[in-house]
């Protein structure tokens, strides 16, 4: 039987100063521990990249942006250790975007869940479809949005980060995440989308990368603590994801899907 945990890539393309960066899974652009790991050191590598001005983070092909945790990978955890290592992986993508010293544009064109919204709201400036709603599921599986919490209340607000997490089966659209912030701008084709951020990634390009620096640290002010923080929400939901309720909630939710 074929392991989804060890599926997927994460590939970088770098052009007049703009480094794109494309994670892919073949489930729904889910991300297992090993495709987390090598997804937030490519972002650390890129934004080291002296030739890098700007980074673009999108996912593969035309549907899901991304589905968060892998289910396989969930079930397969059976000690503290071993989800909290996991859960850290979505920790240590959101702390690698906030440390990097490059501004980075996401590209949303579908569904986000879960990590997903994480992963969208770590940006710095995102973009999205009409496609692209969001829903925040972990209470659903018996876990709790612990990790993403920070970085997605951060961009939403408590009021509507609540209101995800509370009602976790619920898809908010992508018009309900642009009126809270989440996104920047909604377009009704990936197409429109593509263009807008060509154009704000090339006008980046050519700014002062000192500003862009300065800016980027004056966005993320308040979140130095967040290596630890994320740290001990990543505990949090190792500890969950072994309890009878999350495993049986998981296998549920796995059928379905």
């Amino acid at each position: 039987m074929e392991d989804k945990t060890q599926l997927g890539s994460v590939d970088t393309v770098i052009e007049n100063g703009v480094a794109t960066i494309t994670f892919f899974h073949p489930s729904h652009n889910s991300l297992p521990g090993k495709l987390l790991a090598k997804l937030a050191n490519e972002i650390t590598t890129v934004g080291n990249k002296d030739e890098v001005v700007v980074i673009v983070l999108k996912s593969g092909g035309d549907r899901t942006f991304c589905a968060g945790a892998s289910f396989d990978e969930l079930l397969s955890i059976k000690d503290l250790d071993t989800g909290k290592v996991f859960f850290s992986g979505f920790a240590n993508v959101i702390n690698a975007c906030r440390t990097c010293a490059k501004i980075i544009i996401g590209r949303v064109q579908g569904k986000a869940v879960g990590g997903g919204v994480g992963v969208a709201a770590a940006t710095d400036y995102c973009f999205a479809t009409k496609y692209a709603a969001v829903k925040l599921s972990e209470l659903a599986i018996g876990i709790g949005p612990f990790v993403i919490g920070p970085v997605v209340e951060r961009k939403v607000g408590v009021s509507a980060f609540s209101q995800m997490a509370l009602d976790a089966t619920t898809w908010y659209p992508a018009s309900w995440a642009e009126d809270r912030g989440l996104y920047a701008d909604v377009f009704d084709s990936v197409e429109e989308m593509d263009k807008a951020i060509d154009e704000l990634a090339a006008q980046l390009a050519k700014s002062n990368p000192e500003a862009l620096g300065l800016l980027k640290k004056a966005f993320w002010k308040g979140t130095d603590d967040w290596s630890s923080l994320l740290a001990e929400r990543a505990a949090m939901s190792g500890r969950l994801v072994l309890s009878d309720f999350t495993v049986n909630a998981i296998n549920k939710f796995r059928q379905k899907a």
